[in-house]
């Protein structure tokens, strides 16, 4: 089943980042889980919150916040309006959900005597 990160927003932070202490190229992005395989696709309540400095080039993982970032952090987390959650069957699954319900209504019509073989 491949599963990937779509973005969904992304904001550019003013703090100091705790690699470089640069007041710029701190951006802060929000995903969401997108799975899909053979017979459905479907976007998760999965939310990832990721930092990253683009003048160091590194990612700033949780536990080197400062009180300050958490802050600005905590804060885009309430304004973020994640996508609803979505499940949709791809033809496959289609085509096979009408066989086992083809093959169980030829086995109902065969027991009652509607049908006989």
């Amino acid at each position: 089943m491949a599963s990937e990160l779509v973005q969904i927003k992304t904001a550019q932070l003013h703090n100091h980042c705790p690699e470089c202490y640069s007041t710029e190229g701190l951006e802060l992005s929000f995903s969401q889980r997108f799975k899909e395989n053979s017979f459905y696709k479907t976007l998760t309540n999965q939310i990832t919150t990721d930092l990253y400095c683009t003048k160091c080039e590194s990612q700033i993982f949780p536990v080197n916040w400062t009180e300050d970032i958490e802050r600005v952090v905590d804060y885009h987390s309430k304004a973020f309006q994640p996508r609803e959650k979505t499940f949709k069957l791809k033809p496959l699954a289609w085509i096979i959900l009408i066989a086992i319900d083809l093959i169980i209504l030829l086995v109902i019509l065969i027991a009652f005597n509607v049908i006989e073989i």
